[in-house]
C-alpha cells in the first residue's frame, strides 16, 4: 500500500520526475503525458459521480480505481526481469467494461444520428469526460510508438471511452433523452 507521509519533496523542481521503476524523466515525457490525461480523465469522472447514483456510480466508482491501476501500469516501464511484479492493466478490468457495456446497450434506443454533448448533468460531464478518454487513449497510443507498454493499456482506455459513451445515453433516460445532431440545420 503507498503511504505518502509529506506532500512535497522538491524532486521535481528541476523539470523532472520519477516513474515507477525509480528512473528519472521530463515532466514532459510521453509516459507523463499520458498518465497525465488518464489522471485528468479520472477527475472529470469524479465530477460525474456527484451527479450519479446507484448502479451508475458504483461502475464509475470501480473505473476510478481503475484509472489509478492504468497510471501505475504507465509510469512503470515495461522492463525484463523486474525488481518487482509491477501492477499492469489486465483482460478482466477489458472484459468487465465490456460486459458492461453491453448490459447497458440492451435498454437503450437505437441510434440514428450522432449525439451532441448534452442531456442530463451526468450526461452532459460523461460526454466530457469521453473527450478527455479519447485524449489519453491518444497520448497512450503515441507513447507505444516509441516505447514499449502493456497492449491492454491501449485496449482499456479504448473500452473505457465507449463505456463513457453508453453510460452517458443511458442516464439520458436509456437514449430518449439524447440530444441528436441535425446535419446542416442552422444552414
Amino acid at each position: 500500500m503507498v503511504k505518502l507521509t509529506k506532500i512535497y519533496t522538491r524532486g521535481g523542481d528541476g523539470g523532472k520526475t520519477s516513474l515507477g521503476d525509480g528512473s528519472r524523466v521530463s515532466k514532459t515525457s510521453a509516459r507523463v503525458d499520458a498518465y497525465g490525461d488518464v489522471d485528468e480523465t479520472n477527475s472529470v469522472i469524479g465530477i460525474v459521480r456527484l451527479h450519479s447514483e446507484g448502479e451508475a456510480d458504483e461502475m464509475l466508482a470501480n473505473i476510478q480505481n481503475d484509472l489509478f491501476d492504468l497510471g501505475a501500469d504507465l509510469c512503470t516501464p515495461e522492463k525484463e526481469n523486474p525488481d518487482y511484479p509491477p501492477l499492469r492493466i489486465t483482460q478482466g478490468q477489458v472484459d468487465r467494461l465490456e460486459e458492461e457495456i453491453d448490459r447497458l446497450n440492451a435498454d437503450l434506443s437505437t441510434l440514428n444520428s450522432f449525439i451532441l454533448p448534452g442531456g442530463s448533468q451526468a450526461s452532459s460531464y460523461l460526454h466530457l469526460s469521453r473527450t478527455v478518454c479519447r485524449r489519453a487513449e491518444r497520448k497512450i497510443v503515441l507513447l507505444s510508438d516509441s516505447e514499449k507498454i502493456n497492449p491492454l493499456a491501449v485496449t482499456y482506455i479504448n473500452r473505457l471511452s465507449d463505456f463513457l459513451f453508453v453510460l452517458g445515453r443511458y442516464l439520458n433516460n436509456k437514449g430518449k433523452e439524447d440530444v441528436l445532431w441535425v446535419p446542416g440545420a442552422n444552414r
